[in-house]
């Protein structure tokens, strides 16, 4: 199986080391920067191609978008024309509305959005609890992604916001685990910290609530100032039982009751160490995918919904106001 690869910053090599350990994938790479493509190349034994015109008209099986955001949208439909399957890493688009343009162009085509949690343990542990009514009547939903520092000022001026570029992971998941739809949500957040978020009228740590559609209520917390390390958590409550993922002995969190050593293992830094088991499943599906064995685990569609989302968070953090999924949906 052949597997083109395009662009290779932090994750994209991540995702080149990955492919290259998979059985049966030949990989061919490409990066803007020539020197970058060579030394991915090189390092993984991959092919190198000139970029990702190039790259399209190799002989591949599929593609793997790890690029910058901005590209997104033309490189998704650039291959779909090429008649490939697709694994884009999200978001699909800067905003909503162009993602919805992209949907429309991507119906009927097998094309997967990188939403790592989905293919995490402990995410579809919780799923499947969900989907097994253990919980009782679910009301209540907890998502937390707490960075331990925040990127570069240059990703932080180009993402979009921190509801776009960190918050839609929770948005995603929530809908993943609970399969309900979010219907209105209300959104606050401090700039506290570098002057970038200031400058950008973005958010350096926010809350926001969802209601969904059955009424549960879920509370979505996210900081790029979490100093005790990478914190993915999601509690779920209800009537007959309450779960958590991420409660395990690397949880960034020290408890400050008497004779209680829980967690006792070294903290999550960072997010590809929390997720690694996570990236390799997501990358195996998509071999899948390709191979035509499965359907996207998670569509074009998926991410929409979860961009949209997004928009309402960011709509409502710069009003200070509840907003309806409707209402942003319309405006767009």
């Amino acid at each position: 199986m052949r597997i083109g690869l395009i662009g290779l910053g932090r994750i994209g090599a991540f995702h080149a080391e990955t492919l290259s350990s998979l059985p049966g994938v030949e990989l061919i790479v490409c990066d803007a920067l020539p020197a970058v493509t060579e030394r991915i190349a090189a390092k993984f034994g991959a092919g190198a191609a000139a970029g990702p015109a190039d790259l399209l008209r190799r002989d591949l099986d599929g593609v793997v978008i790890a690029a910058a955001t901005d590209a997104h949208p033309q490189l998704i439909l650039a291959a779909v024309e090429s008649g490939l399957p697709v694994f884009c890493e999200k978001p699909v688009a800067r905003g909503a509305a162009e993602a919805e343009e992209v949907l429309r162009h991507c119906a009927g085509k097998a094309v997967q959005i990188g939403y790592n949690r989905r293919f995490d343990p402990g995410f579809v542990a919780a799923r499947a609890a969900v989907a097994a009514a253990e919980l009782g009547r679910l009301h209540t939903v907890r998502s937390t992604t707490l960075d331990p520092a925040p990127p570069p000022a240059a990703y932080l001026a180009a993402s979009g916001g921190i509801f776009r570029d960190c918050s839609v992971h929770d948005f995603d998941i929530i809908r993943f685990v609970t399969g309900r739809e979010v219907v209105d949500v209300y959104a606050t957040g401090s700039a506290r910290g570098d002057d970038v978020f200031a400058r950008t009228g973005d958010a350096a740590t926010t809350a926001a609530v969802l209601t969904l559609d059955d009424e549960t209520i879920a509370v979505v917390s996210n900081t790029r100032y979490n100093g005790r390390g990478y914190d993915v958590r999601l509690e779920l409550h209800g009537t007959a039982d309450s779960i958590a993922v991420g409660l395990e002995d690397r949880l960034p969190l020290r408890s400050v009751e008497p004779g209680v050593s829980f967690p006792a293992g070294s903290p999550h830094d960072f997010f590809m160490d929390r997720f690694a088991t996570a990236y390799r499943r997501e990358l195996t599906a998509f071999t899948e995918v390709v191979a035509g064995t499965r359907e996207s685990p998670c569509t074009v569609a998926d991410a929409v919904e979860a961009g949209w989302i997004a928009e309402a968070c960011t709509l409502s953090l710069r009003e200070h106001r509840p907003v309806r999924m409707t209402d942003v949906r319309s405006a767009a």
